[in-house]
């Protein structure tokens, strides 16, 4: 299951709708917001993995930030806490204000939903984005969950299909290919 199929499905369903409600959105545009925003997490995500250090840095927090707490508390997105800690995940993802911004003004012009709804959006996607890799990892291991686990998952971990940059099912080609561009540096 992807990280977008997690979030529809968390909290019976009512997690997308939680969010849209603290920006005005109904859950149809907050369901539509999502689907435009979420893959510009990944695909950031994926270029932090690529780093130095990054996926050792994106492993740690997954395993230390206690973020699946996002997707197992209701009320979790009516504290100013969930908007700060998922601003700091995207300074972590995107590097910059100005990227965020920016992936807000694309998706606005996709949806047509109004980019400061989606900014506002944009940070409590994060968190519980996170709390989806979190909860990946908490139920299979931490490896086994993030970047395999096809035998008890059927498919593979989140951080699979977030690390599998050419969508042929497999990570080995493309962690080689982060190596070579480490070490080639």
């Amino acid at each position: 299951m992807g990280i977008l199929d997690t979030l529809i499905k968390a909290q019976g369903g009512d997690l997308l709708n939680r969010i849209g409600g603290q920006v005005g959105l109904d859950p149809a545009r907050a369901q539509q917001a999502a689907e435009a925003l979420v893959p510009a997490l990944s695909k950031g995500l994926r270029r932090n993995a690529e780093n130095s250090g990054g996926l050792d840095a994106l492993l740690g927090a997954i395993r230390n930030g206690g973020h699946e707490r996002y997707l197992e508390d209701a009320r979790a997105f009516d504290r100013k806490e969930t908007v700060q800690d998922g601003n700091g995940i995207l300074g972590h993802i995107f590097g910059s204000k100005d990227v965020s911004r920016a992936v807000a003004s694309q998706a606005a012009s996709n949806t047509g939903i109004d980019a400061g709804i989606l900014k506002k959006m944009l940070p409590m996607l994060a968190a519980a984005a996170m709390g989806a890799l979190g909860k990946q990892s908490g139920a299979s291991g931490p490896l086994d969950g993030l970047l395999g686990g096809q035998s008890k998952q059927g498919g593979g971990g989140l951080l699979t299909s977030f690390l599998d940059a050419d969508g042929d099912g497999s990570i080995a080609d493309d962690l080689l290919g982060m190596a070579g561009k480490f070490f080639g540096r």
